[in-house]
């Protein structure tokens, strides 16, 4: 009991002088110090309290006076379309836009007027309004568009106000990554709102403008295996379907789960309220990439198909069409393959790959089964495939390219963009550690396989490519954009595709941030020549020579290949070709090439792998847009390429985007092959139209390529002394001008002529003579360099003809 008593006192006590000594830090100054040399200035509790009221900030209330003029900006646009159109759909915008951005605009005077704040911003605030930024038209659009009807003005309207709701968008994401903004529930219920709405309205906007392009391609019905198909001058001659353990048989076009609807006692069906079927709902996780088609490699009759989960081989019959030898399954990305005599070459990048090709993969952070890096396999044997080499790397292997090769040895480029692996797992691997020189990244790896021990493969240095002339070896593309409007481009610290031309002692290489060209001379030791970058390139994916390695055309892979960017609203520059011409070893920039066919929201699309077709006397390209189709590009005329072929289909589904579509579209013994991501492998023939003649396809069939195709490798290519080659010089100088009247009539009577003694077997002095005679004579009708080069070619091809028949 007295013990209590002691305790209760010792608690009143404590309590007692707790109080006293609360109350005396109540009494405590506090004061707030000036900048160095000013006095400190003493505040009261209520004024030093001020800096926690965060009910608004500074950047709400520059938010909001930013967006009543953007949003006023769209409602003067949209009062403008009753009187310049009867399109019911752009009726139907305008009309929401009136209505929801009016009410949005009194709801923003409110909000600021409530908390005293002017509507409109003040001079001197900090912070000036750029509309380019904020996605508005400029006052010089608004005129024009005033001035428009019909069709005209509705795609005027579309591409206006589709940016116009995007910078909508990023002004919403640009307020949220400020500090302490949107703390407001009613202001961040309100930018939540902005933002679904105006995605949705773009999604329509960029439907409605789709459907104003008369193009053959858009609008095409979804389907895995029957979707709606457009061709141009292009015909498709077989669909191979993916091989048996190379897909799902549960789910073979790679859908999401689907997410059941929640059991209700009164209605379970799928239904909306007026009868109508309601839409799926999709789980928002994807299935693992184990079954894409990737990148192909062609040996003589034998073709190789990559996958993430190892690789199919086909032999080609007389009529090009694959026939399956084999699958082998060995999974870990990315599957890129490449053919070198009787060893394929394939990189693996993902940490699932496993030493011993196993399927359950790897879940540890690091483990001696682990495989990154490139895998060499002994295909004597088409159907058993032996695994016979490897070289483990820090970052694995995205991509890799056969620089040399002869007896002896194997010489290869790797290009790795994961991560670094743990040095734990393997040796000497450092990772991005600032500061730290011996870093996996900023350099490529040369690797070295010999022909006749591929087990003895290594690497043999690792180039710093990217340093610039002062050492540093993060000397390119340091990653952001390049100001405003601009695209935000990768920190180029890996190459993802490097072509090389080993007879021209080049290399060109597509390296995250920029555009190289590499001097290979010495395949072991290259060397930076020259670089480039892009204002609108998000990550230069690949590089491309034409016929004599004299351009060459980069892929811009925006979106990362996962994402819808060939939408009518994206810009024509953004997820492009950009074709390049060498000049002196030096890079200059001729112009952008993008398919002309709006894609849908469910459509991935931007441009991918290609390979240039072998007609003499042009440049042409066969171009992969994943989910766009193949395109055909004639960029003979570099600073004006234009489309003269494509094959295209519907999206995989009506609903979801499922990544898809073209990965490497290739031609190889005059044949275009497509590796279609989830349907198969598909074979694909160009037929003669206004911009491709018989004869130039038939002269490309002739075409001298090497009897190897490997993806990131080149060699010249050689035609025949032929008269189907000569006409195809013929119908270009005909159709493009440059050769005379009279000698183009007699050159295409002499090769009709020599085409047939040719096919009978015969010799014909006199004609050769002839055919020798106006080779000689032959000049260009105009100085033209592009019909100077075919009419020499021209001639030098008739005075071979010419030695044939004597």
């Amino acid at each position: 009991m007295k013990a209590s008593r002691h305790l209760h006192c010792a608690a009143s006590l404590l309590a007692a002088t707790s109080l006293f000594a609360i109350a005396q830090a109540q009494d405590a100054p506090i004061v707030q110090p000036g900048a160095p040399g000013q006095d400190v200035r003493e505040l009261s509790a209520e004024d030093a309290v001020k800096i926690a009221d965060t009910s608004y900030t500074k950047d709400d209330v520059m938010f909001m006076q930013m967006m009543i003029p953007h949003h006023q900006q769209a409602v003067d646009m949209a009062v403008l379309v009753d009187d310049r159109t009867n399109n019911e759909d752009i009726l139907d915008i305008a009309g929401r836009i009136k209505k929801s951005q009016a009410d949005e605009i009194a709801f923003m005077k409110t909000w600021l007027e409530d908390r005293g704040e002017p509507v409109e911003m003040m001079h001197g605030d900090g912070m000036h309004m750029d509309h380019a930024a904020m996605g508005m038209a400029s006052e010089e659009d608004m005129e024009e568009l005033a001035t428009l009807e019909g069709t005209e003005f509705d795609r005027k309207f579309l591409t206006l106000m589709i940016p116009h709701h995007e910078g909508a968008v990023r002004m919403v994401n640009d307020l949220l990554a400020k500090p302490g903004s949107a703390y407001d529930p009613v202001l961040y219920d309100f930018i939540s709102d902005v933002v679904n709405d105006q995605k949705a309205e773009i999604t329509r906007m960029n439907g409605v403008l789709s459907q104003l392009s008369t193009d053959p391609r858009v609008g095409l019905s979804a389907g895995f295996r029957d979707a709606g198909e457009a061709a141009m001058n292009v015909k498709l001659v077989a669909s191979l379907p993916k091989p048996r353990g190379f897909f799902d048989p549960e789910n073979p076009s790679n859908l999401p789960p689907v997410k059941e609807p929640e059991p209700s006692e009164e209605d379970d069906s799928r239904e909306n309220e007026d009868g109508t079927d309601a839409k799926t709902e999709w789980g928002e996780r994807w299935p693992l990439l184990s079954f894409w088609n990737t990148d192909m490699a062609f040996q003589d009759d034998i073709l190789v198909a990559g996958n993430y989960h190892g690789f199919n081989i086909y032999k080609l019959g007389e009529d090009g069409v694959p026939t399956l030898v084999s699958s082998v399954v060995c999974p870990g990305g990315q599957g890129d393959v490449s053919i070198v005599g009787d060893l394929l070459i394939m990189s693996v990048e993902q940490t699932r790959g496993r030493v011993d090709c196993g399927l359950e993969g790897i879940s540890e952070d690091v483990s001696k089964d682990r495989f990154r890096g490139l895998r060499i396999f002994d295909i004597s044997d088409l159907e058993q495939p032996k695994q016979v080499g490897q070289v483990q790397t820090c970052r694995g292997s995205h991509t890799h390219s056969v620089v040399s090769a002869d007896r002896r040895r194997i010489v290869v480029y790797n290009s790795g963009t994961a991560g670094a692996r743990d040095e734990e797992e393997l040796e000497g691997c450092v990772g991005y550690v600032p500061g730290d020189d011996r870093t996996a990244y900023f350099s490529i790896d040369v690797i070295e396989i010999p022909v006749r021990n591929p087990s003895r493969a290594r690497i043999t240095s690792s180039p710093r490519v990217f340093a610039d002339d002062e050492g540093r070896i993060a000397g390119l593309w340091q990653g952001g954009d390049h100001g405003e409007g601009t695209q935000r481009t990768s920190e180029t610290n890996q190459c993802h595709d490097i072509t090389v031309f080993p007879s021209l002692e080049l290399a060109a290489g597509a390296c995250s941030g920029n555009g190289i060209i590499l001097d290979i001379s010495d395949p072991l030791n290259p060397k930076r020549i020259d670089d480039v970058s892009d204002e609108g390139f998000a990550y230069w994916h690949s590089a491309t020579f034409n016929n004599d390695g004299t351009k060459v055309l980069f892929t811009d892979e925006w979106g990362g290949g996962t994402q819808p960017r060939c939408r009518a609203s994206d810009p024509k520059n953004w997820g492009a070709d950009a074709f390049y011409e060498i000049n002196d070893g030096k890079l200059e920039f001729a112009s952008y090439y993008k398919i002309d066919a709006p894609q849908s929201e469910q459509e991935n699309c931007v441009a991918h792998n290609g390979s240039v077709v072998p007609v003499p006397g042009r440049d042409i390209f066969a171009q992969a847009w994943y989910q766009g189709g193949l395109s055909v590009i004639d960029f003979t005329d570099t600073k004006n390429p234009k489309e003269i072929a494509f094959f295209d289909r519907g999206p995989i589904h009506d609903e979801r985007m499922v990544i898809g579509g073209y990965w490497s579209t290739y031609w190889y013994g005059g044949k275009i092959y497509g590796t279609e991501i989830i349907r198969g492998l598909d074979v694909l023939e160009l037929t003669p139209s206004e911009f491709l003649t018989e004869n130039e396809i038939a002269a490309a069939e002739m075409a001298d390529m090497g009897g190897t195709f490997n993806p990131q490798q080149q060699f010249p290519v050689t035609w025949p002394d032929h008269p189907v080659v000569a006409m195809a010089y013929l119908d270009q100088l005909e159709r493009d001008g440059g050769l005379a009247e009279a000698q183009h009539s007699d050159a295409v009577a002499l090769m009709k002529l020599a085409k047939q003694a040719m096919e009978n077997g015969t010799k014909d002095r006199e004609l050769a003579a002839q055919i020798a005679g106006l080779a000689k004579e032959l000049s260009p009708s105009s100085d033209d360099a592009v019909a100077e080069k075919r009419v020499a070619a021209l001639s030098d091809t008739m005075e071979g003809i010419a030695k044939k028949l004597r």
